[in-house]
């Protein structure tokens, strides 16, 4: 056993683990709903990539927001940032409850990766705590995610490994910022207005849980 936040991980999501009996993960179609509007941007990769769901296995939620840049020198090369706002609580609390003692922290990594054509990986460096929002200690689990961007939906349809190779779970993002706005660089997501997801979690078909 080796969730994503090794001692982060809070006593909800270790009587989850323990206790209660495996469930799916999420499917893909529960975490398209609780993304914000695509955006179009004139590099199909580049650009502020952002998921958001929820691991009822561990307990916790994750918000990733993957900033994507090309390396000028070697365009197939890829660098940035992870940030995960991670959060524990139960399956309605897509925004974090009031602290009362929970993890609920933002970890931000350092990124690089490879691009060949419209499939990639960027993978984690490295890991620090950016802020603490309620409580967290101990280490955590670097985040690595291959996968297939479909220009269409925006979308970077990827496979998380993490726990040293030994965890796998499919985290869909999609791009809402391009590099060329007024945003700040390298920062975490906004959550946005959500979208109720469906209040069920039908079995999903296809490999690593992609419908």
């Amino acid at each position: 056993m080796s969730p994503r936040p090794r001692v982060l991980l809070g006593v909800a999501g270790l009587f989850a683990l323990l206790v209660l009996p495996r469930v799916a993960p999420a499917t893909v179609a529960e975490q398209r709903a609780r993304l914000p509007p695509p955006k179009a941007c004139d590099d199909p990769v580049a650009g502020v990539w952002m998921s958001h769901q929820y691991s009822e296995r561990r307990g916790t939620w994750d918000q990733f927001t993957l900033t994507i840049h090309r390396d000028p020198a070697a365009p197939g090369k890829l660098n940035g940032t992870i940030h995960n706002h991670v959060w524990e609580g139960g399956p309605a609390d897509e925004r974090p409850p009031p602290c009362e003692g929970q993890l609920d922290v933002v970890v931000r990594m350092n990124a690089e990766g490879q691009a060949d054509g419209l499939k990639l990986r960027f993978d984690a460096l490295d890991w620090a705590v950016e802020s603490t929002i309620c409580r967290t200690s101990g280490g955590y689990d670097l985040d690595h995610f291959s996968g297939t961007i479909d220009p269409a939906l925006q979308e970077f349809q990827s496979i998380n490994t993490y726990a040293e190779g030994t965890q796998t779970e499919a985290t869909v993002f999609r791009r809402i910022r391009c590099l060329d706005e007024n945003d700040p660089p390298d920062a975490p997501a906004v959550l946005p207005d959500l979208t109720p997801p469906p209040p069920f979690q039908p079995p999903s078909s296809g490999c690593w849980g992609w419908a």
